[in-house]
Formats: structure tokens, C-alpha cells, sequence
């Protein structure tokens, strides 16, 4: 957008700027739009720490929104297929069209601001002190937004209040007219209100200034430990549009890891319920010394009534599995069964109408809900378990019970985003799970829980090693660790 047709937006919009408390914002923004770069390159630690953090939840080529554009540095940070900027200040507005000429920026609050499109992305960086009415811009917010939409905003902590006006008063950062110091449990509200979900909420940025070495450390490692973690500038606040059940019934594909389990291949068949207009299952087998494929191929040809694949594995473990499982199924949604049948298949539509609802994004089987069989799993398994759904949650920002429960599913559609990002962990999952948990959080996918009865093992041994696979799991927690918490604010 020129920089002209910037102006004639500008001056369309003055009615926008009709409410006393948004002139007075905008006045102030007018006089303050000459100076605004000098003053960014001061504090240039603290925007950078905000666009590193934007730009992880935010993947380029994305249709963004962006409310309270100021001069487009930031939205333009983003690089967006398509990026539009709204601020209440013409010269700012104005000084934004001039710097990033291949964006749309709008004079007009959020408040009076609704378009008849979508965007993936709305962006509210630095705006909740500012605004007249958060209701209002959340509501159009959400007239602006599809089931696949996310919100991601941020604003100030109120324990930096003095902190922030000190700093004001020794002219180390610009005296800004804030004057909303809301609560997170007040945003969270406000989103709910507006008919948002919140998906993650974290706080994050402890110390905005650069010192070499030592601003790292504080913001990417002591920043995310409690109780350091309550003492950071800004919290942060993803949330999507509150799901709606899909109008139509999905194909299913359920895919059966199948490694020494033989005895259990003609009980799988049988024990799948159909699920929605069709029901898959695709048996993946690889290093089987008691026959396991053989059985395979010779139950499906006694089931000619079901949908039965076999497909054999060139690598190894069930995370290979797995992956090789999800490239061959075609269904809309994808679920993971482990063939020992400890967890039954019988709990399976309810993955599926989670799902189907809009509930879930990624359905996560938990085991330890619900009281164990006598001999299901082990003390040090249990303790393994919960100590990593600890560690977990911390680490991606959402509830996770049981991380190690085999019995997932998912949209076929959000697998293959995973798939496409899978390289910014690496390739150390053994099993999947932390794959499919990992890539689910990196994308703010909404994960639930989904309850299960968990039995004992009735044919064959396990093929974990708890220490062997323990040891693996603490090197991908570490791994996670550094990758969304400390890569996202390095300067």
C-alpha cells in the first residue's frame, strides 16, 4: 500500500479515533511517530526479543493481521504472505506505508475495525495497555477468524509497573500513555468472552537489556524457572476461535505398530470398532521373530469384509513405524493403536469425537486417570511417566497427563504440518509420541487428554527399555527445553 493511499485511509478513518480516551492516544502517537525509530534502537534488546518471540509462533508465509501496528517493524518481522497493519495514529500509519511499501496498513482502531476476510494470524503486540475496549477488538477480532486461526498476544506483567515507570523517569525508555495493567486471568476472561479458547499461556522476557552472554541465560534458561518465571515482562497468550462440531463424518485410518505380537493380530481386526464413513487399519511390522507378518497377511485374507494393509518397515523402533504408517494411510483422521491391546480399541471413538467436535487437536491417551490393572506397568514406569508429564507441560504449556501412552490421534491435515517442521527437533523420539506432542505445541494445536483403561500385557514381552529409552526421552527433553524456551530469546 503507497503511502498515499495510506493518507486517504488516514483520513477516512478520523471518525474511528472519535472516542476521547483512543484520540488521545492517537495525538500522542502523532508526536511521537518522529522519534519512534530513535527510541526502538535504545531499547532494540527488548524488540528483538519480541519479534524472535512472535516470529516462533508465527511461520512465514502466513496471512496476519496485525492490531496496533505502530511503524510495521514488527509485522514486516513476520513476513507474511499477506499482512495488513491497523493503528490509531495517521503519522504512524504513514511512517509504516512508507518503510514496508509491500503491506496494507489501515488507520482505525480495533475496535471499529472489521473486514469481511481471514487471516491465520492476529497479532496484538504491545496493545492491551493501550486499548478502549478489549471486548470489543476481541469480538472483531473473531469476525475476522476461522476455526484455524490463532491470537497471539502479549502485554506487560503489573510487577513491572514501577519498574517501567523508573525507567520512564531516567529517560531509558519513552513515557508511554499506558493505561490498561490487566491480570492474565483478566485477558483470559476477555478471550472467552469474545469466544476464543486459549490454547498456551507462558510468561517470558525477564531482563530486556543486552549484556553478553548474561541476557541469554536469563531470559532463555532463569526466566522459565519458577519462581523466576513469575518475576518476566510479559505474558503471553495464544488462543483459537471455540471449536464447532464438523458438520460431516470423516474417514479413519488406524495404524498398528506390530513388532513380536502374533497372538494379537485376529483380536485387533475383530475389537476396532467402524468409525465414521470408513475405518482403516494398517498394520506396520518390521524385525518380527515370531511370525508377525505372516499372521498379518494371512488374517487379512480372512477378513475380506475390512480395510486391511500391511506394510513392512526398512528402520527401526516405533517412532519409524509410525511415520511410515501415517504416509501410506489415507484417512482423514489418523490414530496410532499398539498391538499388545493394553489399551483398548474399543476407547477409540472417543479420540474421534473429540476431534469431530473441535475439542481436541491432538487426542493424547492417558493411562493414569483411572486406576491401573494389577501388573500393567511398573512402579519406576509410573514414576517415569509422571515426572515426564511434569516436565512436559512446563516445557509446551499445556496439560499432559501421560506422555508415553501409545494411543494418539489427529487430523491428517495437522500430521502433515508436523511432518513438514519435524527438523526443528531432530530425530531422537524412539516411540512418536513426543514427535506428535513436540510438533503439536510448535503449531499451538489444542492437546486434551482422552482418559483410557490401561491392562496388563497378555501376549509376548515389551519392547521398551526403560533405562536405555529413559535416558533417550531425557535427551529430548533437553533438546525441547532448548528449543522453546531458549532458542525463542536469544539476541
Amino acid at each position: 500500500m503507497s503511502s498515499s493511499t495510506a493518507e486517504q485511509s488516514a483520513t477516512g478513518a478520523t471518525a474511528s479515533v472519535a472516542h476521547t480516551g483512543l484520540k488521545r492516544i492517537a495525538d500522542f502517537f502523532d508526536d511521537f511517530a518522529p522519534v519512534e525509530a530513535r527510541w526502538r534502537r535504545r531499547n532494540r534488546t527488548y524488540h528483538r526479543l519480541i519479534e524472535s518471540l512472535m516470529r516462533f509462533y508465527v511461520p512465514p508465509g502466513a496471512r496476519v493481521l496485525e492490531i496496533g501496528s505502530g511503524a510495521g517493524d514488527l509485522l514486516a518481522a513476520l513476513q507474511p504472505s499477506r499482512g495488513v497493519g491497523i493503528d490509531v495514529s495517521p503519522r504512524m500509519v504513514e511512517t509504516a506505508a512508507e518503510k514496508h511499501p509491500e503491506l496494507e496498513f489501515v488507520c482505525t482502531a480495533g475496535e471499529d475495525f472489521v473486514r469481511d476476510d481471514e487471516f491465520d494470524f492476529i497479532v496484538l503486540s504491545d496493545l492491551v495497555p493501550f486499548a478502549d475496549d478489549l471486548l470489543v477488538l476481541f469480538e472483531n477480532a473473531a469476525r475476522m477468524s476461522n476455526p484455524r486461526t490463532r491470537i497471539v498476544l502479549h502485554s506487560y506483567s503489573q510487577l513491572w509497573r514501577p519498574v517501567i515507570r523508573l525507567a520512564e523517569f531516567l529517560h531509558l525508555k519513552s513515557r508511554l500513555p499506558l493505561r490498561n495493567w490487566l491480570a492474565p486471568q483478566d485477558i483470559r476472561n476477555l478471550l472467552g468472552l469474545a469466544g476464543f479458547e486459549v490454547v498456551t499461556f507462558s510468561r517470558r522476557v525477564l531482563f530486556p537489556k543486552r549484556i553478553p552472554f548474561v541476557t541469554n541465560f536469563l531470559n532463555g534458561v532463569l526466566g522459565n524457572i519458577w519462581p523466576f518465571t513469575y518475576l518476566c515482562l510479559t505474558h503471553w497468550f495464544v488462543a483459537r476461535p471455540a471449536p464447532e462440531r464438523l458438520a460431516e463424518d470423516l474417514s479413519v485410518s488406524v495404524v498398528v505398530p506390530c513388532r513380536n505380537e502374533a497372538g494379537m493380530v485376529g483380536e485387533i481386526i475383530e475389537r476396532i470398532p467402524d468409525m465414521g464413513t470408513r475405518t482403516d487399519i494398517v498394520f506396520v511390522e518390521g524385525g518380527s521373530t515370531d511370525g508377525t507378518r505372516q499372521e498379518i497377511e494371512r488374517q487379512i485374507g480372512l477378513h475380506p469384509d475390512r480395510r486391511l494393509s500391511l506394510y513392512v518397515q526398512s528402520g527401526r523402533g516405533k517412532a519409524d513405524a509410525v511415520r511410515l504408517g501415517f504416509e501410506k494411510a489415507d484417512g482423514d483422521v489418523l490414530m496410532i493403536l499398539d498391538a499388545d491391546l493394553t489399551v483398548a480399541p474399543e476407547d477409540l471413538p472417543k479420540f474421534y469425537d473429540a476431534l469431530l467436535s473441535g475439542r481436541a487437536q491432538l487426542g493424547n491417551g492417558s493411562r493414569l486417570v483411572y486406576d491401573l490393572e494389577p501388573r500393567a506397568m511398573r512402579f519406576l514406569n509410573i514414576a517415569g511417566n509422571k515426572a515426564f508429564a511434569v516436565l512436559f507441560g512446563f516445557l509446551i504449556g499445556q496439560w499432559v497427563k501421560d506422555t508415553l501412552c501409545g494411543t494418539k490421534a489427529l487430523h491428517r491435515r495437522d500430521y502433515e504440518a508436523i511432518a513438514a517442521n519435524r527438523a526443528y527437533f531432530g530425530e531422537l523420539d524412539p516411540f512418536g509420541d513426543f514427535d506428535l506432542l513436540l510438533g503439536s505445541a510448535r503449531l499451538s494445536l489444542k492437546i486434551r487428554d482422552m482418559p483410557v483403561r490401561y491392562g496388563a500385557r497378555r501376549y509376548g514381552t515389551t519392547n521398551i527399555s526403560r533405562f536405555e529409552h529413559g535416558w533417550l526421552l531425557l535427551r529430548m527433553s533437553a533438546l525441547a527445553f532448548k528449543k522453546l524456551k531458549i532458542d525463542p530469546v536469544r539476541v
